[in-house]
């Protein structure tokens, strides 16, 4: 009785239809003005549409047994009527429970079983058959309940290990529907001592463990490494490209934070190659191509497919603290390859130095008088020229520095040419 009153709302009346009393009350509330046969029909034809035409039937034998044993349910009936929890067209307290004790004779196979949690899976249409069979509302009234209260006492922990809507029975049954995707139908009739099958909820928790079908599995954050059958191959890496991309359109900083956070490659493109860097830089949204740039570490020169770079389309834009800040990084690039040709540069005079150092001895056997082309070119001009005209002679080291100068000058301006 105690279990009863628990489940007693303020105006003293069953809510669960999960537990006897609930289950009671809400068969007598089907159909009351009908006759019993009629009544049992209706269910009986209901229950078919929801497996498809599948097999549906009664056994007799299971009737009349909990007919025999109903001193309980009895019981709990006349406590119901005496608060006034039967409707008022309801037939003789006998009659009720003799429905009641029918419906609960009913049976089936696993085969239809699981047609009928797929239906529900479905939102109430059989998948057999296309037919709507539970309205949207009651079908998500169901599913609530089922996730629960149909495991008997283990409903809380089976909510929370497994997180799906199920339904168990003390023949050893059990249904477990996931939305949007199936619906499952196991048969073993070992049961544990809260009445559900020890092997049926093994396997669900072991489901669980390898499909993230969890009701909380599609948390943000949740365990990648679970295996997710209604996602389609590709569907994350576009959902992912269309989000990035909107968010930088948008000019969106916090969800493309977010997106960073999550491990999301910001450098990801769609099918014309262009990155977020490409849509900020051509919207002139500054603080996103500063995030991208110096927090997310993205490339700053990423090509589209024609071939374009994001300060390119800040440019055609004319954005210009865009432009600013994508030539930066470039200008840092330039500066390291100056660098870079400095130090060829340096390189190429010690060996020109050590060059004029060999002709410089050979002349001296040979009785030639020249050091390097150069020397060989003012040596011509003073053999040919008046002394007072000949223009005054630079050192080598100024040739080198005008000749590097040039050098650096050249591959600068070569370098912008080609990125800009």
């Amino acid at each position: 009785m105690t279990t009863f009153v628990g489940n007693i709302e303020t105006s003293s009346r069953p809510h669960n239809p999960m537990i006897n009393a609930g289950a009671i009350i809400t068969s007598s509330l089907i159909k009351s003005g009908m006759n019993m046969s009629d009544r049992f029909d209706f269910v009986l034809h209901e229950y078919r549409k929801l497996a498809g035409g599948e097999h549906v039937g009664f056994d007799n034998a299971t009737f009349l047994s909990e007919r025999d044993t109903a001193d309980r349910n009895y019981a709990l009936s006349y406590y119901m009527k005496e608060n006034n929890c039967f409707p008022p067209k309801a037939k003789s307290l006998r009659e009720e429970l003799d429905l009641y004790f029918q419906l609960c004779s009913l049976e089936t196979n696993c085969d239809t079983l699981a047609v009928m949690a797929a239906t529900m899976a479905n939102g109430g249409v059989c998948p057999l058959t296309d037919e709507r069979c539970i309205a949207p509302q009651p079908c998500r009234d169901v599913l609530s309940l089922m996730y629960s209260c149909g495991m008997y006492d283990l409903s809380g922990k089976f909510a929370f290990q497994v997180g799906l809507p199920a339904k168990s029975g003390v023949s050893g049954v059990l249904i477990v529907v996931v939305p949007n995707l199936m619906g499952i139908a196991l048969f073993a009739p070992p049961l544990d001592k809260m009445g559900n099958s020890c092997k049926g909820v093994a396997f669900c928790k072991k489901l669980i463990e390898n499909f993230n079908f969890h009701n909380y599995d599609s948390l943000l954050h949740a365990d990648s490494q679970k295996n997710d059958p209604r996602r389609r191959v590709g569907d994350r890496d576009t959902e992912l490209v269309i989000s990035l991309l909107f968010a930088a359109k948008n000019g969106d900083l916090e969800s493309v934070r977010r997106m960073f956070l999550q491990g999301v490659n910001l450098e990801i493109a769609d099918y014309d190659g262009r990155t977020a860097l490409h849509i900020a830089a051509a919207e002139g949204h500054a603080h996103l191509v500063k995030f991208f740039l110096h927090v997310a570490k993205v490339d700053h020169r990423p090509k589209d497919r024609w071939g374009r770079l994001p300060v390119e389309d800040a440019r055609t834009f004319h954005h210009d603290e865009c432009v600013d800040l994508l030539l930066r990084p470039i200008l840092e690039d330039v500066g390291s390859k100056t660098s870079v040709v400095l130090e060829e540069d340096e390189t190429s005079s010690d060996d020109t130095e050590s060059d004029s150092d060999q002709s410089t001895a050979s002349s001296s056997t040979a009785g030639l008088a020249f050091t390097s082309s150069r020397s060989k070119k003012s040596s011509y001009v003073e053999q040919h020229q008046p002394t007072q005209s000949t223009p005054p002679k630079r050192a080598p080291q100024q040739d080198l520095d005008v000749q590097r100068r040039f050098s650096v000058k050249t591959n600068l301006h070569f370098s912008l040419f080609r990125l800009l």
